[in-house]
C-alpha cells in the first residue's frame, strides 16, 4: 500500500494536476468572493465558513477523474488488479494519495485564505480541524465515484454529478462546526458527526470500490 501511495504522489507531482491545481482553484475562489458579495466585513464573516468549505470541496473535485483513469489507459490498473494487493487496499491507497495531494494542503492553507473572508480568528482552529477530519471523506467518496466511471470517455462530468450529492452531509457538518466556533458556541457535535461520516466511508467504500472495479475490468 505504501508503494502505491508513493507512486501516485510522484505521478501527481510530475503531472502537476493535484497539489498545485487544487490550491490555485481554492485561492481564486476565495479571492473572487469579496468581489461578488462586496467588501462588507460582516457579510464576509457570515459566509466565510460555508464558502471555505465549498471551495475546498470543489477543489477536491478537480483531480478525481485521474485517480484510476491514468492507470486504466496505460494498462497499469489491470496489473494492479492481478497483484497480491487486494483491490480494497488499492482503493484505500488511491484515496490516501489523493488526500495527501489535495485535502491535506487545502486544510493547511485554509487559515491564510480565511483572512480574505474576515473569518473570526477564534474559528481558525475549528476550520483546520474540520477540514482535516472531513476531507478524507471527500477523497474516499471521490475514489468510489472514479471507480464507477473508470473506462468511460469524458467521465469527468458524470463523476462530479455522482459524488456531489454524497458530499452534502460532510459539507453541512463541516461548515456548521466552523460557524459555531465563529459564534463562540460549542462545536463538538458537528465535529463528532463529521468524524463518524469519515470513519463510515473509510470502512465501507473500499469494498464498494473493489466491487465496481472488478465489474469494470471484466
Amino acid at each position: 500500500m505504501i508503494r502505491v501511495v508513493l507512486r501516485d504522489l510522484k505521478l501527481a507531482v510530475r503531472a502537476g494536476g493535484g497539489f498545485g491545481l487544487a490550491l490555485a482553484f481554492f485561492l481564486i475562489a476565495c479571492v473572487l468572493v469579496p468581489f461578488g458579495v462586496g467588501p462588507d466585513s460582516g457579510r464576509l464573516a457570515s459566509i466565510a465558513p460555508g464558502m471555505l468549505w465549498v471551495g475546498a470541496l470543489l477543489a477536491c473535485l478537480l483531480s478525481l477523474d485521474r485517480i484510476f483513469a491514468t492507470d486504466f489507459e496505460d494498462g497499469s490498473l489491470e496489473l494492479l488488479a492481478t497483484a497480491p494487493l487486494p483491490l480494497e487496499a488499492l482503493a484505500l491507497s488511491k484515496s490516501a494519495a489523493h488526500w495527501l495531494t489535495t485535502g491535506l494542503p487545502l486544510s493547511l492553507v485554509a487559515p491564510i485564505l480565511a483572512l480574505l473572508l474576515n473569518l473570526p480568528s477564534a474559528a481558525y482552529g475549528s476550520l483546520v480541524l474540520s477540514l482535516l477530519i472531513g476531507t478524507p471523506t471527500l477523497s474516499m467518496i471521490g475514489t468510489f465515484g472514479a471507480s464507477l466511471t473508470v473506462g468511460l470517455k469524458r467521465g469527468g462530468l458524470l463523476l462530479s454529478l455522482l459524488v456531489l450529492p454524497l458530499y452534502v452531509p460532510t459539507l453541512i457538518f463541516g461548515s456548521e462546526a466552523v460557524n459555531r466556533a465563529a459564534a463562540g458556541q460549542g462545536n463538538a457535535t458537528p465535529l463528532l458527526l463529521l468524524a463518524l461520516i469519515t470513519l463510515g466511508s473509510l470502512a465501507v467504500l473500499p469494498f464498494a470500490c473493489a466491487m465496481t472495479l472488478r465489474g469494470n475490468l471484466r
